[in-house]
């Protein structure tokens, strides 16, 4: 049937004449009409009840896969860098170790004063005075300065200071003063310099 035929019987039809108790008798229009409003109205009350939530989930779920993802690709790199992160660690640990192996312990400042005595010695200087300061506690370490006085040349302080900057111990200068002893003396030179070695500050238990 065309739809210009039915929407004709449909013209046709008394709604007066429908009787809800005796709807088998209805015309076929109107059983169709019916039909299709009822159809209708459980595809809308599916949508509203049932299917609107699942769509939502849906989209839920969705959203969650796409934050997995993206989780997924960070954890797979970080993963990825774990190796060179452990060998970056590794080395850190290797120099820190080195390091607090160049910082003496109370037991080797002797031996360290005996290594600038001896540096200053050999670069041809003359000690007028060489003594261990108060200790300077920091954070995680201590200094342990020295005061030192020396006299010589000029190139033979240089020396001194290269060499002292060379020992196996970690040891820094600081506040230099450098002056003629006598005008009358000539070249020879005082210097006056702080030295400062540090040691490791063991934690208390």
């Amino acid at each position: 049937m065309s739809l210009a035929g039915w929407w004709e019987q449909m013209r046709r039809v008394d709604p007066g004449e429908l009787e809800m108790s005796n709807m088998g008798a209805w015309p076929a229009p109107v059983k169709s009409l019916v039909a299709a409003l009822a159809m209708l109205l459980v595809l809308v009350l599916g949508y509203q009840l049932y299917l609107k939530d699942l769509l939502l989930q849906l989209d839920q779920r969705r959203a969650d896969e796409i934050v997995l993802k993206q989780q997924f690709a960070s954890k797979a790199s970080q993963v990825a860098n774990l190796l060179p992160y452990g060998e970056q660690m590794k080395a850190m640990e290797s120099a820190f170790e080195q390091m607090l192996r160049q910082l003496p312990s109370d037991t080797e400042v002797p031996g360290l004063l005996e290594d600038i005595s001896r540096t200053g010695l050999g670069s041809g200087l003359e000690f007028e005075e060489i003594k261990l300061l108060p200790e300077v506690v920091q954070p995680f370490y201590v200094e342990l300065p020295i005061q030192i006085t020396v006299t010589g040349g000029y190139h033979q302080l240089a020396t001194f200071v290269s060499g002292v900057a060379g020992l196996p111990r970690i040891v820094t200068l600081h506040d230099f003063e450098i002056k003629p002893v006598a005008p009358q003396v000539g070249s020879k030179l005082r210097m006056n310099v702080l030295a400062r070695t540090y040691r490791y500050k063991v934690p208390r238990p």
